[in-house]
Order: structure tokens, then C-alpha cells, then sequence
């Protein structure tokens, strides 16, 4: 097993970090500035900042927000939000942005994703995928792809989305649970362990960490390849040392 890593991330609306649960319901959370440094003091792997509200408000990535966080961010840093062009990724990866992560504007349009794999390179390409559990007589897929921030249906299977992400050309995938996502009660270990099982690329689990157990169960039985929270580090309950420390102990090969 590789290294796993440890990901905070920023969900930012109107210039601040905020949190919700199911994607609704958002509280302030802190300065998105005076978390990056945080973070990277407290020796978190990779840091995810997503502007939440572009692609519902049919604008681009605020690029102010971005370079202000960019400035002070010593990790690997990914952006995502409102990035529908090979421009857009370009205009973030001129900031000094490491990777760029896509969604509504893949399902929307495919063929971005491999276009993006040959201009900046699958290295820097992450394609985020929120998912969803349906009702059996719901008559669309139980594991379905959902969009513009969880809020459209697509009638899309996440498994066979995630197969064709691949085939096209993402280097890795970072996955959402809808219906976990906030609540605290675990990620939806699932929904993580059939992409995670049916790809090649890293898939990191996202969504629904409330204790130290959670990210155990995300990596082992979820076979996820690193694990993103907010909530748990933003309000002080787990530090990322905490994090660490919990999964070294338990045999997780974790970057110290």
C-alpha cells in the first residue's frame, strides 16, 4: 500500500470557508487564508480549495480567492469550482495551483477531461465525482452521479463513470458522498469501495468523517487512497497529527 494522504479542504462561498451537511445549510467555518497556513503547518499532505457556488452561479473560479490562499500554501494545492475551459485550468495553473479538479463541466462535456489530460498533463488532472444513493424503485441507478453541487440529477451509474474518467484520462478522482457529506457518520464506504475497486487511479474519499475511526474504515474496507475532510478540522475536533498518529498505529503507511 502507498502512503495515504491526509486532506483538508476549503469549501469556500463569499470569500470565507464554510461548512454544511448534504451540501445544504452552510455555517461559517474560518478564514480560508488562516486555514491554508494552518494546515500546512500542521503537516497536512495536499490541501483542496473549491470555490462551491461558481458552477450554480454560472461563473468562473474567483481568482482572488484562490491567490490569496495559493500565496501562503506550502503543500500541493488543487482547485476546483467553476473550471469549464482548458483556459480556465490554465489561468489556475499560471497562480502556481498544482492540480485542477473538474466535475459538472466533465459529465457536461467528456471530451474536456482527455483534452486536459494531454494540455496540462493527467498528473495535474482531478476529476471530482458527487454521488448518491437512489431508492430501488427510484428507476434511476442506486450509486448515481449528481452535479451542479448535488443539486441535478443525472441518471448517470458512478461505477461506469468513474471506468470512462479513467479511460479519458483523469490521474485521479476525488469522491463525494452527498447523502454522507456533513453528517459526521462515516463516508459512504460503498459508494468508495466500488470506484475504488473498479479503477486504477488513486480515489480519494470524501464526504461524512466525523472521528478518527472513519478515515480507518475509508482506507481499509473502502480501499480508498486518501482521505479529504472539513468539518472535523475546521472546528478543532481532530487535528491532522491526530489523524496521522490514529492511522499509523493502526498499520496505514501515512507520511510523517
Amino acid at each position: 500500500m502507498k502512503e495515504v494522504k491526509i486532506i483538508p479542504c476549503l469549501d469556500v462561498k463569499d470569500g470565507r470557508v464554510v461548512k454544511g451537511v448534504k451540501f445544504v445549510n452552510l455555517r461559517d467555518a474560518r478564514d480560508p487564508v488562516e486555514a491554508a497556513e494552518a494546515y500546512c503547518r500542521q503537516g497536512a499532505d495536499e490541501l483542496v480549495f473549491l470555490d462551491i457556488f461558481a458552477t450554480v452561479e454560472n461563473r468562473k473560479t474567483r481568482l482572488e480567492w484562490v491567490k490569496k490562499v495559493r500565496d501562503v500554501t506550502t503543500i500541493p494545492f488543487a482547485v476546483g469550482g467553476g473550471i469549464a475551459s482548458i483556459e480556465d485550468m490554465k489561468a489556475l495553473l499560471d497562480l502556481g495551483v498544482d492540480k485542477v479538479s473538474i466535475n459538472t463541466a466533465a459529465v457536461r462535456n467528456p471530451e474536456l477531461i482527455g483534452r486536459a489530460a494531454r494540455e496540462i498533463g493527467k498528473d495535474r488532472l482531478v476529476v471530482a465525482i458527487d454521488g448518491r444513493k437512489n431508492p430501488p424503485d427510484s428507476g434511476l441507478p442506486r450509486l448515481e452521479v449528481v452535479v451542479k453541487s448535488g443539486s441535478e440529477s443525472t441518471g448517470i451509474e458512478i461505477v461506469d463513470w468513474a471506468k470512462r474518467v479513467e479511460e479519458l484520462g483523469a490521474g485521479e478522482i476525488l469522491l463525494t458522498s452527498k447523502d454522507a457529506d456533513g453528517t459526521k457518520e462515516g463516508y459512504d464506504l460503498e459508494m468508495t469501495k466500488a470506484v475504488a475497486e473498479a479503477v486504477g487511479i488513486p480515489v480519494t474519499a470524501s464526504g461524512g468523517a466525523g472521528k478518527l475511526e472513519h478515515l480507518y474504515e475509508a482506507v481499509v474496507i473502502g480501499k480508498a487512497s486518501a482521505v479529504l475532510a472539513a468539518s472535523i478540522f475546521h472546528f478543532g475536533e481532530i487535528s491532522i497529527s491526530q489523524a496521522k498518529k490514529y492511522l499509523k498505529e493502526r498499520g496505514i503507511p501515512i507520511k510523517i
